[in-house]
């Protein structure tokens, strides 16, 4: 097998939406591509990190069953970060007691 279709192989599967004529049609120069991936990216790391706290506090968000709870989610605040994408600005969770 040659090192192009390996490479193929390993690479996780793009949902077919994402590759569908229509999708794609709003794009109309790199420069649009390059901000529809950096806003992913942003999106798909705040998601992590909402599910990080969810691990982190024990249950999911909104759930009642930890209500009055020692510690809490205390909304969130603006993270500067630097990635492959250039520089962003996420939405990072916080919770009470400043332990996340």
């Amino acid at each position: 097998m040659n090192s192009i279709m390996a490479k193929r192989e390993k690479r996780q599967g793009v949902p077919a939406e994402l590759l569908s004529k229509e999708f794609l049609s709003q794009f109309k120069t790199e420069e649009g591509v390059s901000e529809f991936l950096k806003d992913l990216h942003s999106q798909v790391l705040e998601q992590m990190l909402q599910g990080e706290m969810d691990a982190h506090l024990g249950y999911d968000k909104h759930s009642t069953d930890f209500y009055n709870s020692d510690n809490s989610r205390n909304g969130s605040f603006s993270k500067k970060i630097q990635s492959d994408h250039g520089e962003h600005i996420i939405e990072a969770p916080r919770d009470r007691k400043g332990e996340f």
